[in-house]
């Protein structure tokens, strides 16, 4: 039994190496120069694909991603460098083609801006909870006072005043 077990082990081995070889890439669409084929394997794992939008173009099926990849290939075998091609892909595409986009204030901005609403919200409570507090009830007036004594007293009334309003 652990034989077959070992052998069915090596199949699906091979076949999902020759399927991760197959979904690679064309063979016909790398550089001859390796060196180059692994500069531009290297861009396309920090280029969106704008159709899949949280995909590498590396990782994507889409056309717009194969069209891309022929493009980085094309500015790779013409010599320009990463920063030149991530720049063209950027006037280009606009600054959602990189997976990592690059600092800017506006970018800073747009990530501190949930923890600045957060933090102010914080603070708006904190204020409005210390007020609550520091507000004093108004003053009773005289005849709430009465009223009050005459409420809170603890003394008990007579049996026949009880039954004389109708209690039992």
């Amino acid at each position: 039994m652990k034989p077959r077990i070992a052998v069915l082990t090596r199949a699906l081995a091979t076949a999902a190496a020759l399927l991760c070889l197959a979904a690679a890439s064309d063979p016909s669409e790398r550089l001859p120069d390796p060196a180059q084929e692994s500069r531009a394997r290297a861009l396309f794992q920090e280029i969106r694909c704008v159709v899949c939008q949280n995909e590498s173009i590396d990782d994507s099926d889409a056309d717009l991603a194969g069209d891309l990849r022929r493009m980085v290939r094309e500015e790779v075998a013409a010599g320009r460098t990463d920063a030149q091609i991530r720049t063209g892909l950027v006037d280009r595409y606009g600054e959602f083609v990189l997976l990592k986009p690059r600092f800017s204030w506006t970018n800073a901005a747009l990530w501190t801006a949930p923890f600045l609403v957060v933090i102010l919200g914080g603070v708006a409570l904190l204020v409005a909870t210390r007020r609550s507090r520091q507000v004093q009830p108004a003053a009773l007036t005289p005849e709430e006072e009465a009223r009050l004594a005459r409420l809170t007293d603890n003394t008990v009334p007579p049996v026949d005043e009880i039954t004389s309003k109708g209690r039992p």
